[in-house]
């Protein structure tokens, strides 16, 4: 059987926060580009950077700064505010997953084989 995962998706009137925006900049943060962090999760250039602009919108301030190419390329990091935000959702995800465990359980026991 599959592993049983809990998805978080987090609402603030018009502006959301969910799996893919998150994976987003994990992969920003790992990869150092936005172009290379779309490839690793199978989007456009185009997709990924109007995510970015969408979150950065969103906040007060900028989750991700971008530099523009040159000789040596662009590239792309977490702003501090993107750390954060990044690190809270992880822990509310964890929070949420271990408050849940119980009726995660129940209703995983209820699922035909």
């Amino acid at each position: 059987m599959e592993l049983t995962r809990l998805m978080l998706r987090l609402y603030f009137g018009d502006a959301m926060l969910g799996p893919g925006k998150v994976r987003l900049l994990e992969e920003i943060a790992r990869e150092g580009s936005i172009s290379a962090a779309g490839r690793a999760m199978g989007m456009s250039y185009k997709r990924a950077w109007s995510l970015v602009e969408v979150m950065n919108a969103n906040f007060r301030a900028p989750l991700v700064e971008s530099s523009r190419g040159g000789a040596k390329g662009g590239g792309a990091s977490l702003t501090p505010e993107g750390e954060a935000v990044l690190a809270a959702y992880r822990r509310l995800e964890q929070k949420a997953v271990a408050a849940g465990a119980e009726e995660i359980k129940r209703i995983g026991d209820m699922i035909a084989p």
